[in-house]
This record gives C-alpha cells, sequence and structure tokens, in this order.
C-alpha cells in the first residue's frame, strides 16, 4: 500500500497547486471583469460546463482502465486501436454538440437573459473540441500510471488560461469585452493544452492504430459515466431554482432566500469538499490499479486495495468532522467573515462521509465495470435531495439543502457498497470503525470548541483555528492509536524499509 499512497501524496500536491491558482484566479476576475461582465460569463460558462461534461466525463475514465487493461497485457495494437476510436466517437459528438449550439440559436436566446451570453457561448464553443482530444490522451497517461504527464498538464492548462486572461485584459486586444476576453483565455489555454497532451503521449511511447469494434465498448462503459456526470451538472441549476422558491414561500424575502444559498453553496459547500480532494487523488489511482490486477486475475490485491481505500477515505473524513464541529463558527468568521456559514459548516460537517465514500466507491465501481450500477445507484439517491428541498425548507430552511445532499449520498453509497461486496464477495466489516471513530469524534470536537471559545477572547482568529484545530486533530491521531484504528508500529516498520530501500538504490 505504500506506493499507491505515495502516489496520492504526489497528485494531491499537484491538485492543491492547481485549485489554489484557481481560487486565486476566481478572485481576480471578480475583481477584473466587474459584476455585470462576471455575470454575463458566469452564464455562458454554466451552459458550457454542461457541453463539456458531455465529451470529457465518461471517456478519460473508460481510457484509463482499458489501457490498464491492454498495458498489463502488453497488447500495444489494442491500446493504439482504442485511442484512435476514441478519439473519433468524442470529436463526432463534440461537433454534434457545436452544431446543436449554432442550429439551435433561438433556443439559447430564450435561455440566456441576455443576448451577449450567446456571443460568450460562440467564443467558448472550439475549446469542447480541444478538452475532447486533450481528454482521451490524458486518459492513456491515467491507464499508463503516468501521473506526473497527468497532472502537469491540468496544471499547465491552469497557468496557460490566468496568462493568457491578464494579458488580455490588462495589454492586449482593448476592443474586445472583458467577458469575451475571459472566454477567449479559456479556449486559447485548451488548444495549447491539447497539443501538450499529444505531444507528451507520442514522446512516452504512445502510438494510433485503425480504429475497430471497440467502440461498443468503450460507449457502453463512458455513457452511464457521463449520465451520472451530466445530471450532477443538471441537478444544480434546478436546485438553484428550487431552494429560492421555496425559502420564499416559507417566509424569507427573495433577497434573503438568494443571501442565505449563496453562502451554502458558495461559502460552506466549498469547504465540506476538502476530504474529496485528497479522497480523489486515491480514487483516480485506484481505476487503473484495480484494472490491471483484474488482468492479472489478482483477487487478493484487489480486496486489499479496496477495503484498504475505503478505510482510508473514512478517517481522513473522521480527521476533520469533529473540527469543523468545533471550529465551525470561527472558520466562517476567518475565511469569509461570516457567522453564519460557519453555522452551516458545523451542523454540516457529517456529510462530509458520504460525500468522501461515494467519490471512492463510485470509482471502484467504475474500475469493476459495474459503471451501470453506479449510475442507476445515483439517480435513486437523487430522489432524496428534491424531496428534502420541497417540503422541508418550511421547517428546516437551508438546512433541508443540506439533509437532502448528505442523504443522497448517504443512500448512494451505501447501494455502491452493497453492489462491491457483491461483487468480490468483499466482507468490509465498516461498522465497527465508524462507530470507533463516531466515538472519538465526540471529544475531539469537544476539546476543539473548549480551545476555540477559550482562545477567542484573547487571540487573532488565525492562530486562534491553527492552535485549537491542531490540537485537535494530535488528540484525533492519539485517539484512534489507543483503539488500534491507526497502527503506529506498522507505519513505522514501512517507512522504515521504505527509506532503507531508497539508500540501497543509492548505494547500487
Amino acid at each position: 500500500m505504500k506506493s499507491i499512497f505515495k502516489t496520492v501524496a504526489y497528485i494531491t500536491i499537484f491538485s492543491i497547486i492547481t485549485r489554489a491558482l484557481g481560487f486565486i484566479f476566481r478572485i481576480y476576475l471578480s475583481r477584473a471583469l466587474g459584476a455585470e461582465a462576471l455575470g454575463l460569463y458566469q452564464v455562458s460558462l454554466s451552459v458550457f460546463m454542461v457541453l463539456l461534461t458531455i465529451v470529457s466525463s465518461g471517456m478519460p475514465v473508460v481510457i484509463s482502465k482499458l489501457t490498464a487493461r491492454y498495458y498489463a497485457q502488453q497488447d500495444k495494437k489494442s491500446e493504439g486501436s482504442l485511442m484512435s476510436t476514441s478519439l473519433l466517437i468524442s470529436l463526432i459528438t463534440s461537433v454534434v454538440l457545436i452544431a446543436f449550439v449554432l442550429i439551435f440559436k433561438g433556443l439559447f436566446s430564450k435561455i440566456f437573459a441576455d443576448d451577449r451570453c450567446y456571443t460568450i457561448l460562440l467564443v467558448l464553443l472550439p475549446a469542447i473540441v480541444c478538452s475532447a482530444i486533450y481528454n482521451v490522451f490524458r486518459g492513456a497517461m491515467w491507464g499508463h500510471s503516468n501521473y506526473f504527464c497527468y497532472c502537469i498538464t491540468e496544471l499547465f492548462e491552469q497557468v496557460a488560461r490566468i496568462a493568457i486572461c491578464v494579458f488580455l485584459l490588462s495589454f492586449g486586444l482593448t476592443s474586445l469585452s472583458p467577458s469575451i476576453s475571459a472566454g477567449l483565455s479559456l479556449t486559447i489555454a485548451s488548444v495549447l493544452s491539447a497539443i501538450l497532451a499529444m505531444v507528451l503521449y507520442f514522446i512516452y511511447g504512445g502510438k494510433l492504430k485503425k480504429p475497430n469494434n471497440i467502440y461498443k465498448e468503450v460507449l457502453k462503459s463512458s455513457t452511464p459515466i457521463t449520465g451520472v456526470r451530466v445530471a450532477s451538472s443538471l441537478v444544480q441549476p434546478i436546485i438553484a431554482l428550487i431552494i429560492p422558491a421555496r425559502l420564499i414561500a416559507a417566509g424569507y424575502t427573495s433577497a434573503q432566500a438568494m443571501s442565505i444559498y449563496g453562502i451554502a453553496i458558495g461559502m460552506t459547500m466549498p469547504l465540506l469538499f476538502i476530504p474529496v480532494t485528497l479522497v480523489g487523488s486515491l480514487s483516480m489511482v485506484l481505476i487503473p490499479d484495480i484494472s490491471t490486477a483484474i488482468v492479472k486475475n489478482d483477487a487478493e490485491h484487489i480486496n486489499n486495495r479496496i477495503s484498504s481505500s475505503i478505510l482510508f477515505a473514512i478517517i481522513i473524513t473522521f480527521l476533520l468532522i469533529p473540527l469543523y464541529i468545533g471550529a465551525g463558527d470561527n472558520i466562517g468568521l476567518f475565511f469569509y467573515d461570516n457567522l453564519q456559514s460557519g453555522q452551516l459548516l458545523a451542523s454540516a460537517a457529517w456529510t462530509m462521509l458520504p460525500f468522501s465514500l461515494l467519490n471512492i466507491t463510485s470509482s471502484i465501481l467504475n474500475a469493476l465495470g459495474l459503471e451501470v450500477k453506479s449510475f442507476v445507484n445515483y439517480l435513486i439517491g437523487s430522489i432524496f435531495i428534491f424531496v428534502c428541498i420541497i417540503f422541508l425548507p418550511a421547517v428546516i430552511g437551508i438546512r433541508a439543502l443540506v439533509l437532502g445532499m448528505g442523504l443522497c449520498v448517504t443512500v448512494t453509497s451505501l447501494l455502491n457498497i452493497r453492489m462491491i461486496k457483491k461483487k468480490t464477495n468483499l466482507k468490509l466489516n465498516l461498522f465497527k470503525p465508524i462507530v470507533k471513530l463516531s466515538l472519538i469524534a465526540l471529544p475531539t470536537a469537544a476539546l476543539t470548541y473548549f480551545v476555540t471559545s477559550l482562545l477567542s477572547n484573547f487571540m487573532p482568529l488565525f492562530f486562534n483555528l491553527a492552535i485549537s484545530c491542531s490540537l485537535g486533530a494530535i488528540m484525533f491521531v492519539l485517539l484512534c492509536v489507543m483503539f488500534g484504528i491507526i497502527n503506529i508500529q506498522t507505519m513505522f516498520v514501512e517507512v522504515k524499509s521504505y527509506f532503507e530501500s531508497k539508500k540501497r538504490k543509492r548505494a547500487n
């Protein structure tokens, strides 16, 4: 398990850098574009992202899984045919989507309240083709476990987009409106990143062969994954319409409803998704890893990977839950100067566990070839979120959204775990560690709350959070060691053997 977690740490570092740059870039855009131009760009981007999801969500996952299989079999011909077939499918899909946007201009004019949004969307359209190409080659890198190239292309795209946008807005084509400049920067960055992905693929020995009838398997596997992510993309704007309307019906003013919805989605949710960043890195590594083990018929390896990865996701998530519960108010004040976001964060902290489990179990199901089951499970879970946001805002306000999302991912995760156990005959036995970690979380949250409350009287927020959360994390780890959830002796032996192997390699 050492090598996989080393890779996870490696991917996580790249992911944190990329996301941090994206966060800074969003701040820059909000200031450089102004409220009106930013609003136009965001509306156009929301439609563009749905189109992009169709061409770029399911395909990389399937390519990574099949590439790992062919790589393990040393079947370069099939791998080359897979790449050519996937490129053909992706290009046809992207061209059809672009044609749809161009032909049905009247439909999009009705969707957009401002005609300028359609113009911005037209500027963004070439990025759909480039992203389709880009994701095929990145999927191959993923399948070969070439995570350096996989991560560097994503980082390059982010850096290129920022640099081009800053140039266009500050020193470039002043005749363009700011929102069009922002859209053009995304398109140009997509072109450059697609070229880089292609170059890296061929540099590392990749080839293209004549397409074959593998397109049936590619479409069969990628369609359910794409369906889940498109459905998720479509659910968000539907929620954005329902929640404010139901809050207004419950007695909130329009301004209050939009404000509290913005706090929940824009402030609280990003903090709740922090564990998913680390768990997502593990999920990425699992797909080619399990796919290779399936080819080798290594059931023991598959079962060990599944059980240890799910346990890892649970422990990582439980580390943050008591910290959010204990210091939620001050976390909201520190990041957003908003007490309500912190209060909502504390009450919603429990949802991080099912979110992490959903992320890891969905990847496992994809690796096991159960994409359709994963899609069905998601649809079943989604019922709960709509029931909650329609009927409960009058009772519990915006927490209806939190409860709905929590129930949605909980039900989906449980169904996913059931399918994994059925497919692998693996006894996961998750109940006992979850109960132990829940009991450990109680004193950890109490300590964090006590320390942060005590320090609030005479210490700045940054140092308050640094001390209280550090003490809470230390207590959590110590209790995990005491209750046998973390075996410190085993970890010490593994770290020691890792450095000894490094030392031997240098000596040779």
